[in-house]
């Protein structure tokens, strides 16, 4: 069975920042190596295997074998990297240089078997446990939707029952499909009978589109989910949205999952299940912004699929809310570096 495991660790990159407590790599120098040179980690940041010990993880799972439409998300996080050559290293609507603040990594891919998803789960569920050791922080890069069930198992085994904020055009809280209990329309329903989410603090963001009969919302209010219809959110505007979404999570440890078809297709064309009337990015990273104090402990960002996407529009969004979790994880890393008294000044 196939599974993500760190390498041997070969020599460090040359972009190196020296704090007291530690040495912070951060991303090759874009203004000393061109942006399209050299390796495609998330953002040109180090592999896990470049570093003594790190902070945040950026993870790919390259896994579609639960796709019940288009293929292709497989190809994502290979994707979503080289969309990620672009970023820049200070965030200034976050306020902060993430990368300077925490060691951020590109841990690779996760292994899966593309002709078992019972296998896959399992090896999927084995690499995220392994990189949340110790409650560290793990952006996902996907693959289909499917991943978020065993990333959940892995947080939940961590944190208990978590938070969810999902961002879909679809419930994905559907039962079976031809008899088989774990697809991409299936991971939420799954995670609420296991227990693995918080049945009072869980919502969806964007819904939209056909359903297969009205009692789909009865199920999935059953599960334990508040739902925020895209079609409100021009009527709620983005502080409406976060109201709403903040009230219903409260407090509790929190996992976002991010399918990018909750973008409209013209923002998002590269995608298995596109949906005519979604957000736009501006209105999803405003969200995202929005919840950047609550204790996020894992996102992913799913359902990436290039053949699909013309001139990269949908990896570059991907890549962009990647960096927007990578900013508010290290952003809460360093304030919890300052409440222990450690030392957050980084030199360059």
């Amino acid at each position: 069975m196939g599974g993500w495991a760190p390498s041997i660790r070969p020599r460090k990159p040359n972009h190196e920042r020296t704090c007291s407590v530690t040495t912070i790599i951060g991303q090759t120098d874009g203004q000393r190596s061109p942006r399209y040179a050299g390796l495609t980690t998330f953002a040109r940041l180090p592999r896990i295997e470049d570093v003594d010990t790190w902070d945040i993880a950026v993870v790919g799972v390259p896994f579609d074998s639960g796709v019940t439409f288009r293929p292709g998300a497989r190809f994502g996080p290979s994707a979503i990297r080289e969309a990620s050559r672009l970023l820049r290293p200070y965030n200034p609507a976050i306020g902060l240089a993430p990368f300077n603040v925490a060691q951020v990594v590109d841990a690779g891919d996760i292994d899966a078997n593309p002709f078992s998803i019972a296998e896959a789960l399992d090896s999927m569920q084995s690499g995220f446990t392994r990189l949340m050791d110790g409650g560290r922080p793990v952006v996902t890069l996907g693959g289909d939707h499917t991943v978020a069930l065993p990333a959940l198992r892995a947080a939940h085994a961590l944190h208990g029952p978590v938070a969810l904020v999902h961002f879909d055009a679809h419930l994905d809280t559907w039962d079976t499909y031809f008899g088989e209990p774990v697809t991409h329309g299936s991971p939420f329903r799954r995670a609420s009978e296991e227990g693995l989410i918080r049945k009072d603090r869980s919502a969806h963001v964007g819904i939209r589109g056909s359903l297969y009969d009205e009692s789909d919302f009865l199920d999935d209010e059953r599960l334990g989910f508040t739902i925020v219809h895209c079609r409100d959110i021009d009527s709620l505007s983005i502080d409406g949205v976060l109201s709403r979404v903040r009230e219903r999570v409260g407090d509790a440890p929190l996992y976002i999952s991010v399918d990018i078809d909750v973008l409209d297709p013209s923002m998002a064309p590269g995608t298995g299940t596109p949906e005519a009337g979604g957000m736009t990015s501006r209105e999803l990273l405003g969200v995202i912004r929005g919840l950047r104090d609550l204790p996020i402990v894992a996102a992913d960002i799913v359902e990436v699929s290039p053949a699909y996407d013309h001139a990269a529009i949908t990896s570059v969004a991907a890549a962009n809310l990647a960096y927007e979790f990578v900013s508010i994880m290290a952003s809460q890393h360093s304030r919890k570096g300052r409440d222990d008294g450690r030392q957050s000044s980084v030199i360059s």
